[in-house]
């Protein structure tokens, strides 16, 4: 398993988290993602065949678009 960390700068609410988690929930080999509200970031782990590539799109798609944490 692998994991990416992202910081997303317009999650504001747990609305946002819930519609985040969901979204990505649906990508095949998306595990699980943890989200921290407060420093607005969120932490996906995953196996093949979704790639980092995909996430960002899907994110990008909902309107949260985001940064890749180094």
């Amino acid at each position: 398993m692998q994991t990416i960390q992202y910081t997303i700068p317009n999650i504001n609410c747990s609305h946002c988290v819930h519609t985040i988690k969901s979204e990505l929930a649906d990508l095949p080999g998306v595990k699980s993602v943890d989200t921290d509200l407060a420093n607005k970031q969120i932490l996906v782990s995953y196996d093949p065949p979704v790639t980092p590539a995909q996430i960002e799109s899907l994110l990008a798609e909902i309107n949260y678009p985001a940064q890749k944490n180094s």
